[in-house]
């Protein structure tokens, strides 16, 4: 076949698969992202557990600090578990996608309140800004503040004596301010993403009522709602 032809046709064919393999290409919504966050980083069993991550999805969707969409956040490299947006769900699917959709409509977890930070329970490590505020579903979470005076340990029995009814369940309330998203900062490092992961074997955890959060919308410029192709999102969480 002359050169002349062939450049054209090749051209054409590669045109062409290209267009197969985008009409191909699963889009992921803002839903099964978090959904996937949820069931990948909690106790598949604990509906507070997974609100307490979703709740930290979200808040570090609103810092703008972080990506400004669902699944930017949970695709973010070395940031949730490797594999959250491709690995299959299996049992616990169901629970998790529907508390996402709770999460998706303004639902918050109130003890993890502002909180973009959690690791396994049960391990500790050398930091001074590490302000513990619940432990759900096997994650201890935290905020960063500057001379921090709450351990994991005193959170751990503080929320053993609501179980056992020595003490009162008082949960703070927690109202989402999402009216206007801050200027964007440098990303920070979170701890579910650079610490050691290990087996989150725990003592289960008392499912806690958990309080609806005054909000005003999801999130300005509807920006939770956005769907991003999953091919991206695998790229960029690294697996």
């Amino acid at each position: 076949m002359p050169r002349s032809r062939a450049i054209p046709m090749l051209l054409a064919l590669s045109a062409l698969l290209m267009a197969g393999g985008c009409a191909r290409v699963k889009v992921m919504s803002s839903e099964e992202c978090l959904a996937r966050a949820m069931y990948f980083e909690s106790n598949r069993s604990s509906p507070e557990g997974m609100m307490a991550v979703g709740t930290v999805v979200m808040n570090r969707l609103e810092s703008g600090k972080y990506p400004q969409s669902v699944c930017g956040v949970v695709g973010q490299k070395n940031q949730f578990a490797p594999g959250v947006l491709s690995k299959p769900m299996g049992k616990g699917k169901d629970l998790a996608v529907s508390t996402a959709r709770q999460v998706i409509r303004g639902q918050r977890h109130p003890r993890v309140q502002r909180a973009m930070f959690f690791h396994t329970a049960g391990y500790s490590y050398p930091y001074s800004n590490m302000q513990y505020l619940t432990i759900q579903g096997g994650n201890a979470f935290y905020e960063k503040r500057k001379n921090a005076n709450v351990t994991q340990t005193m959170v751990a029995e503080r929320e053993k004596a609501e179980r056992e009814g020595r003490l009162p369940f008082n949960p703070p309330e927690r109202a989402v301010a999402v009216a206007a998203a801050p200027a964007r900062a440098a990303p920070v490092v979170v701890a579910s993403g650079t610490e050691p992961r290990v087996s989150r074997r725990v003592a289960a955890v008392r499912p806690v009522a958990v309080a609806p959060a005054r909000v005003a919308s999801i999130v300005p410029n509807g920006a939770a709602m956005q769907e991003m192709s999953i091919e991206d999102l695998i790229q960029q969480s690294g697996g």
